[in-house]
C-alpha cells in the first residue's frame, strides 16, 4: 500500500514541478514575446485604449501633428492617423494592429505611451485616481518647409534627402523616395493592411537612413581631411595626368571623361577639389596612406554605431586597404558605403569647425498640458576610442570650408549657389558598375559665414537623366531648394 502511494506522490510531485517550471517560462522568459504578439487580442485591447501622444513638427503657431491618435467608438478606443503620411512616413513610421511599431514609433513609445521613468509620479498619480492614462508628445527638429522642399525637389525621383543644423546636429529634414503611407498600416482591416504591407516593400525602405551608396567624389572631403591633417596643404600642387596607375596594378584611374583637370599645368589641393579631380585624390589615397585614410573617415563616423532616436544602418570603409583599393576609396569608390544622414553629418562636422554631433530629431518631450518631460540637447558624438567629437582640428575644418565654397563659386557645384548667400559644397557621380548609371550626390551648406544647414541628396541610378547624370546637374539644384527652404 505504501509504495503505490510513494508512486502516485512521485507523480504529482513531477507534474507540480513542471507547471511550476511553465508558469516560470511563461511569465518571466516569455512574457515581452507573448505581450508583443499581435495575436494577443488582450494585450492589444489594452494598449489600444490608451491614448498615445502626438508627434509635432514647426513652432508657435505654425506647429502641427504629423501623427495623433483619434477616438474610434469601437472595440479598439483609439486609432493612429498621420495627417502627412507620405511626407513624414520614414521618420514617424507606423502604429499598426498587424506589423508593430517601426520608427519614431518604436524608438519613443516609452514616452508616446507615458510609461518613461521621468513620468513614473504621474503615472502613479493616474492609477491612484483612476484618471484614463496619456501619452507625451514628441516634439520634432523637423523644418516642415525643409521637409517639403526635399519632397518637391525630388519629385517622381527615387532618391533622398537629409539636412541637419551643423551647430545643434537637429535633423531638419529626412525624406526618401518613394515613399508610402503609414496610415494604410495603421488600419483595424487586418486584409487591407496586408494587401498593403505586401505591394510597399521598395517604398517602405528608408534611403535617408538605412540604405548605402557609394558617395562618390564627395568622399574626397574625407580624402581632403586626411590630407590637411598630414601637413599637406591647400596649396600644395599636384601633376595633371589624364589617368594614375597606383602601385601593384596595372589598372589606372582616369578623371571624369578621361580629360585633363587643368590643362596638363600642375593644380593645387583647393583647384583639385573645385573640379573633382580623380587623379589628384586617387594619388592622395596612397601618399597619405589607406591607415590615415581609413582612420579619418571613422572620426567621421564610419565603421561605428551609436544610439541614436531613429534606427540606422552604419557607413563603412574596409580597414585592410592595399594600395589599388586605396586610390579607388579616396575617390569614393571600391566598397566604401555610405547614408545620406552620414554624408550629411561630415559636411554639418566641417561646417561646425570640425566638431561631429550625434544627430536628433526629437527636441524635446511634453506632456498633454505642454509641460516639460524631457529635453534633447546638442551632443558632441564622441565614437569609441575617441577623445572627443572632433573629427578634424578647427584649423582643417576652416581649409575645407573655404575649399567647399570654391566648389559652388568656381567648380562643379555651381547649380548650387544662392544668390547673395555664400555656399560651400561637394559633388559626387559614383560609377556602379558596367552597364549602370551613375549614383549622383550633392552634399554642402550655408550660409559660409554661420552655417544653418547642411544637406546631403542622393540620387541613385541617375534619376530622370540616365548615363549622363552628374551631382552637379541633378543632386545639387535638390539640395539648393532645401538650403534655401531653411534659410527663408
Amino acid at each position: 500500500m505504501t509504495r503505490p502511494l510513494r508512486r502516485v506522490a512521485l507523480v504529482l510531485f513531477v507534474l507540480f514541478g513542471a507547471l511550476f517550471v511553465n508558469v516560470n517560462y511563461l511569465q518571466v522568459i516569455r512574457a515581452d514575446d507573448l505581450a508583443n504578439d499581435n495575436r494577443n487580442t488582450r494585450t492589444l485591447i489594452k494598449e489600444y485604449a490608451r491614448q498615445r501622444g502626438s508627434m509635432l513638427v514647426g513652432r508657435g503657431n505654425r506647429q502641427s501633428e504629423i501623427a495623433r491618435s483619434v477616438e474610434t467608438g469601437g472595440r479598439y478606443k483609439y486609432e493612429r492617423r498621420y495627417p502627412d503620411g507620405p511626407l513624414y512616413a520614414h521618420i514617424t513610421g507606423f502604429y499598426s494592429i498587424v506589423y508593430g511599431r517601426a520608427g519614431l514609433e518604436e524608438s519613443g513609445n516609452r514616452f508616446l505611451v507615458g510609461d518613461a521613468p521621468e513620468q513614473f509620479a504621474r503615472t502613479l498619480g493616474d492609477f491612484l485616481s483612476g484618471r484614463e492614462p496619456h501619452g507625451d508628445d514628441l516634439v520634432l527638429t523637423v523644418n516642415p518647409s525643409a521637409q517639403e522642399a526635399a519632397r518637391d525637389g525630388l519629385g517622381d525621383r527615387t532618391g533622398a534627402v537629409v539636412a541637419i543644423e551643423p551647430s545643434t546636429g537637429a535633423v531638419l529634414a529626412a525624406y526618401a523616395n518613394p515613399t508610402y503611407d503609414p496610415n494604410r498600416l495603421s488600419t483595424f482591416d487586418r486584409d487591407e493592411a496586408t494587401t498593403y504591407w505586401d505591394r510597399t516593400d521598395d517604398e517602405r525602405r528608408n534611403r535617408a537612413l538605412r540604405e548605402t551608396y557609394p558617395p562618390g567624389s564627395t568622399f574626397k572631403l574625407v580624402t581632403a581631411a586626411a590630407a590637411l591633417s598630414d601637413g599637406i596643404s591647400a596649396d600644395t600642387t599636384f601633376p595633371d595626368p589624364q589617368s594614375y596607375t597606383p602601385p601593384q596594378t596595372t589598372r589606372s584611374i582616369p578623371n571624369f571623361g578621361g580629360g585633363l583637370c587643368n590643362g596638363g599645368s600642375r593644380l593645387t589641393l583647393q583647384r583639385a577639389l573645385e573640379v573633382s579631380c580623380n587623379t589628384v585624390f586617387a594619388r592622395l589615397g596612397n601618399e597619405v596612406g589607406p591607415e590615415k585614410l581609413v582612420a579619418q573617415a571613422e572620426r567621421f563616423g564610419l565603421n561605428a554605431r551609436w544610439d541614436t532616436q531613429l534606427p540606422l544602418v552604419p557607413s563603412a570603409i574596409p580597414s585592410d586597404l592595399d594600395p589599388p583599393a586605396a586610390a579607388q576609396s579616396a575617390i569614393g569608390q571600391r566598397d566604401v558605403r555610405v547614408t545620406p544622414l552620414q554624408m550629411a553629418m561630415i559636411t554639418a562636422a566641417i561646417a561646425n569647425d570640425g566638431v561631429l554631433l550625434r544627430p536628433r530629431v526629437i527636441d524635446r518631450i511634453q506632456d498633454f498640458d505642454g509641460r516639460m518631460v524631457r529635453e534633447y540637447g546638442p551632443e558632441p558624438l564622441t565614437l569609441a576610442g575617441a577623445e572627443s567629437g572632433a573629427a578634424v582640428s578647427r584649423a582643417v575644418a576652416g581649409d575645407l570650408q573655404r575649399m567647399m565654397v570654391g566648389v559652388v563659386e568656381a567648380g562643379s557645384g555651381r547649380s548650387a549657389a544662392i544668390p547673395g548667400v555664400e555656399v560651400g559644397g561637394k559633388t559626387g557621380t559614383a560609377q556602379v558598375g558596367e552597364g549602370g548609371n551613375p549614383t549622383v550626390w550633392f552634399t554642402g551648406f550655408a550660409p559660409a559665414d554661420n552655417p544653418q544647414v547642411a544637406v546631403a541628396v542622393v540620387v541613385p541610378d541617375g534619376g530622370d537623366v540616365g548615363a549622363e547624370a552628374t551631382g552637379g546637374a541633378v543632386a545639387a539644384p535638390i539640395a539648393r531648394e532645401v538650403m534655401e527652404a531653411v534659410l527663408e
